[in-house]
Formats: C-alpha cells, sequence, structure tokens
C-alpha cells in the first residue's frame, strides 16, 4: 500500500459520483486505498444552511482523515463543497496532498480556503458559474498549487477523464517521492 486517499463528494451528490469514482478507479491503479465517505444525509439539512450541514461534514471528514492519517500517508480529494472540507481538514489531519476540483474560496461565515504546505493540484472550470476561475487562479498562485483550468462550468462535467489524469500525475508524483 502507498497510502489512503478520502474523496470527497460535493453537494448535492454522492460517494457514487462520477469524479469521485474516476478517482478511486486512480487510486487503484497507484496502489493506494481509497474510500468515498457519503454526506447526502447533512447535504439534506437545509434548515442548517443552504448547503446542507457543513460542520457535520468537517466533523465526519475529520475522524476518518485523523484514523487514516495514523495508519499511513493519507491524500484528501474533493469536489465543490468536498474541496473545501478536504483543505479545511488538511490542517487538522497530516495529509500529503490535497486535490481539489472547482473549490470555492469562501463558505457563508466559515474560515476561507486555505491549505497548508504541502502539494496541491486543482482542476478548474474557466466557466465555472459559482466559483470564478480568476479568483481560484489568484489562490493557486499564492500556493505556487499546480492548476488546470479547463473549459467547462462548475461541474467540470465534460472534464471527468482530465480530473482523472491530474489525480493520477499528483499520485504518481508521491509515489516517486517514496521510490526515490
Amino acid at each position: 500500500m502507498r497510502g489512503h486517499c478520502i474523496l470527497s463528494h460535493g453537494f448535492e451528490s454522492g460517494p457514487d459520483a462520477t469524479k469521485v469514482t474516476a478517482l478511486a478507479e486512480v487510486a487503484e491503479r497507484f496502489g493506494w486505498t481509497h474510500e468515498r465517505p457519503d454526506y447526502t444525509d447533512l447535504d439534506a439539512k437545509r434548515e442548517v444552511s443552504s448547503v446542507g450541514d457543513v460542520v457535520g461534514r468537517l466533523d465526519r471528514l475529520r475522524a476518518l482523515a485523523t484514523d487514516a492519517a495514523a495508519r499511513g500517508p493519507l491524500v484528501l480529494a474533493g469536489s465543490s463543497l468536498g474541496a473545501y472540507i478536504s483543505a479545511r481538514i488538511a490542517f487538522e489531519a497530516p495529509v500529503r496532498a490535497l486535490f481539489l476540483m472547482a473549490p470555492p474560496l469562501t463558505m457563508g461565515p466559515l474560515p476561507g480556503l486555505d491549505a497548508p504546505s504541502v502539494p496541491v493540484s486543482i482542476i478548474h472550470g474557466w466557466d465555472d458559474e459559482l466559483i470564478p476561475a480568476m479568483d481560484v487562479a489568484n489562490w493557486a498562485q499564492a500556493r505556487r498549487a499546480r492548476l488546470l483550468l479547463v473549459d467547462d462550468a462548475h461541474r467540470l462535467s465534460s472534464h471527468v477523464q482530465a480530473s482523472a489524469d491530474a489525480f493520477a500525475a499528483l499520485l504518481a508524483a508521491l509515489n516517486a517521492e517514496v521510490t526515490a
């Protein structure tokens, strides 16, 4: 085993979503174990906020990440709200890298998006209707993150394979570090 990946789906999605499923296949190919937490019960809690129970998502991911990090190298990956919680929890559990798809830079009253000093790889749509691409580019530049901007909208539905390829590049780099 190279390490473990926790792949967090976006809001109003699920653990069998196309993008996180594609990332799971990549993880397996590179010798990493993986899990895809189900946050649908928390997303349904519209009385908490318009995007469900974000604090509940953070708590769930925190518990999983803390446990996984105790067993070995950990990579957190997520789409949209899943990207936001992955980056936030990366400050609380030791991670080797972050993979963020269409990451929101703000989440209401919660702290803005940030990331620890680990390799960060981002894929984002030029035509994202929720999160301006240039805002993500500026965020990525400040952290020297790898950024792939694609001709797509927020869901990145036309770039599932590009997302998988970018995730593969991140895991390949981490695997090369281990064997070097």
